[in-house]
């Protein structure tokens, strides 16, 4: 009889934002089947530092550009199809709006104040960090 192995899977992603009249907005952008609203996320790129690959995945996922502050914002773990998720996340400074990038047919995006991000985003621990941002 085999055991399951508890790996975890290792990820990083970004909060995307920019200031607005003084205040702070996220950018949202659904999953690929469109039925919920996450942050850029995914795997840590082999031979790149969590905050580069979660850059990565900004732009291909949200179409931004921008500065990752390399200092961890919080953690938070996930299940899907099995496997657990342990996701390092970082804040991005976005400096450029791209209307062209990989995942663009796939997904939505929005920008949102942080108190709607809260309330649009449905996993806990996401909504955690991101309150922690409310102002």
């Amino acid at each position: 009889m085999s055991r399951k192995t508890s790996k975890v899977f290792k990820q990083s992603g970004v909060i995307p934002y920019r200031v607005r009249n003084g205040k702070i907005e996220v950018l949202l952008i659904t999953t690929r089947n469109r039925k919920g609203w996450v942050i850029p996320k995914g795997d840590i790129s082999h031979g790149m530092s969590p905050p580069d690959s979660a850059a990565k995945e900004a732009w291909e996922e949200a179409g931004v550009v921008g500065q990752v502050d390399t200092l961890e914002l919080g953690t938070y773990k996930y299940r899907k199809r099995g496997k657990t998720y342990r996701v390092k996340m970082f804040l991005l400074s976005v400096e450029t709006l791209l209307e062209e990038y990989p995942e663009a047919s796939q997904r939505k995006r929005q920008w949102l104040n942080t108190r709607k991000a809260v309330r649009q985003v449905k996993k806990a621990p996401l909504k955690r960090i991101l309150k922690g941002l409310t102002n």
